[in-house]
């Protein structure tokens, strides 16, 4: 039995993932982690969550909740996930983040502790997603430049980053099949008078509102046809299935920063 710690438990990832660990045949909840000062520490996480005792507290003490996994997950922030990836790589613990959000500095420090370290990073956890970005790079590799790519993605009012983590990553596979660099190629939403659409651009546009959970659109438009790949999540539980698959996946793998395409056998 694989001993999970989860990072953040009072949020509703958090609270997904006590349930599906607490469900699974292959692994065990051994700690749960919460911000100090955060209502919940130092309470039953049964109790917290509004039903009967579980026998584990919810405690603020990172290093003490390390010491008795194997893996922790964690869909937290940013700074929280850049700080536990280094010490986690020091305790010789497994660490799956589906946070998003991050700076180039931030992901430079992640791969830093992946040297060291045994990491999952992925901006969704979904095999559905990590399919289409196979998918987007095969078909911008095949049609070319004369297709203009166009990302669309809608979230709930809740979310704070945009674009998406999965957003982005569907850029970088588009980027990819181009044999272009996202960054040289990326317009970021438009404004105004912009004039004519820059050729090889890669666009993104975010939809915030609602209860989304999340859905994507790549757009191929060419001319006279649109080719348009999209994914649909309506279920949060497959973004928690899939960060309890990369735990799991992660204790036969040596030091390294790895993704969901490693995880599900589907290459780098």
């Amino acid at each position: 039995m694989v001993r999970i710690a989860v990072m953040g438990a009072s949020g509703r990832m958090g609270q997904m993932l006590v349930r599906l660990v607490e469900e699974s045949d292959l692994a065990v909840l051994a700690a749960v982690v919460e911000r100090a000062g955060h209502g919940w520490v130092g309470q039953d996480l049964g109790r917290a969550m509004g039903g009967v005792e579980r026998g584990v507290i919810v405690r603020d003490d990172l290093d003490a909740a390390l010491s008795e996994a194997d893996a922790v997950i964690d869909f937290t922030a940013p700074q929280v996930s850049v700080a536990l990836a280094e010490r986690a790589a020091a305790s010789g613990v497994a660490h799956v983040i589906g946070t998003t959000g991050f700076s180039d500095e931030d992901l430079a420090a992640i791969a830093e502790a992946g040297k060291t370290g045994r990491i999952v990073r992925a901006g969704n956890m979904s095999l559905g997603v990590n399919l289409l970005m196979g998918l987007t790079r095969q078909v911008a590799s095949a049609l070319g430049a004369d297709y203009d790519i166009e990302i669309v993605e809608a979230h709930h009012r809740h979310k704070v980053d945009a674009p998406s983590g999965t957003a982005l990553m569907l850029g970088e596979a588009a980027a990819s099949g181009r044999e272009v660099a996202l960054a040289d190629v990326a317009d970021r939403g438009r404004h105004g008078i912009t004039g004519a659409r820059a050729a090889g651009a890669i666009g993104f546009h975010a939809i915030r509102g609602g209860d989304y959970i999340g859905e994507h659109d790549v757009i191929f438009a060419g001319e006279g046809e649109r080719v348009v790949l999209r994914h649909v999540a309506s279920d949060r539980a497959l973004f928690a299935r899939g960060a309890l698959r990369a735990a799991l996946w992660l204790q036969g793998q040596g030091p390294g920063e790895y993704s969901m395409l490693d995880v599900l056998g589907l290459g780098g």
